[in-house]
């Protein structure tokens, strides 16, 4: 089921960014230290500096998801670009600052009882690079793939009887579902049929341009012209795109998918 291979998939992915956390951690606390580094002769393993760098990666990690989160619903979902990718990095760095210097503070002044400015500094400085490596490493992949799905002549791949046709994502407006057949409805209200079915269909598509509206019929976020509430806190989406036979008079979204379809469309 898609929710299934969703949860695996997303469990997946937070599994590399763990080891990945882990295996930094490792690498920095037994560099830090001549007891700590590997071959000494007063070997110790530095649990301390480990714990304390593992919980520092938990807070890291956290502000830069909620960070991610936030750039890929509203910024690379439409296009991946270096501008972009260095907004999303300043402020994550400049997120963790804002968490850094309150935290060190209060550290210092429990443990030594004084705030020394120039090892803060020094602490800081430490932090944001190995912040920055450790950014890098984590969420590569994840640009990158958003980077292949919001190409502007990402295609999808058209089935229909002995034809076989490539329809760029930015000329569709809509699939929808009619006596058990799927038509790809193109921007100028042309339709083709289809030999998809809209469960496989919503599975290969770009979730961050398509949306499931109901059982009938998929939307391309652009071509959404006006939106409108309606009784019993439904909406009904008008498209740009007059569609040949007036085959979809009407869009309707539920009042339960109401706020998800928002989120996705704002």
């Amino acid at each position: 089921m898609p929710w299934q291979n969703f949860s695996s998939s997303s469990a997946w992915r937070w599994f590399k960014k763990v080891v990945i956390f882990i295996i930094f951690s490792l690498i920095i606390n037994h560099l830090s230290t001549p007891e700590s580094f590997p071959g000494s002769d007063v070997y110790r393993f530095p649990i301390e500096g480990f714990l304390a760098s593992i919980i520092l990666c938990i807070f890291i990690g956290i502000i830069t998801e909620l960070n991610f989160q936030y750039y890929k619903k509203k910024h690379f979902y439409k296009k991946i670009e270096m501008t972009t990718i260095v907004w999303f990095m300043a402020s994550t760095l400049g997120y963790i600052t804002l968490m850094y210097i309150p935290i060190n503070f209060i550290f210092s002044l429990v443990v030594d009882g004084e705030i020394e400015f120039y090892y803060l500094l020094i602490g800081l400085l430490i932090t944001l690079l190995l912040s920055f490596i450790l950014i890098g490493l984590s969420y590569a992949q994840d640009v990158y793939n958003l980077y292949k799905t919001s190409l502007k002549d990402a295609v999808v791949t058209i089935e229909s009887g002995a034809k076989t046709t490539k329809l760029a994502y930015e000329n569709i407006a809509c699939f929808y579902s009619q006596n058990k057949i799927v038509f790809a409805v193109k921007n100028d209200g042309t339709t083709i049929s289809t030999d998809f079915i809209l469960n496989e269909l919503e599975e290969k598509i770009n979730n961050q341009l398509f949306y499931r509206a109901n059982r009938q019929i998929i939307v391309h976020k652009d071509a959404v012209e006006e939106i409108e509430k309606i009784e019993n806190g439904k909406l009904r989406i008008k498209l740009k795109a007059a569609i040949e036979n007036d085959a979809i008079k009407e869009i309707n979204i539920s009042r339960y998918k109401r706020k998800e379809f928002m989120n996705w469309f704002q």
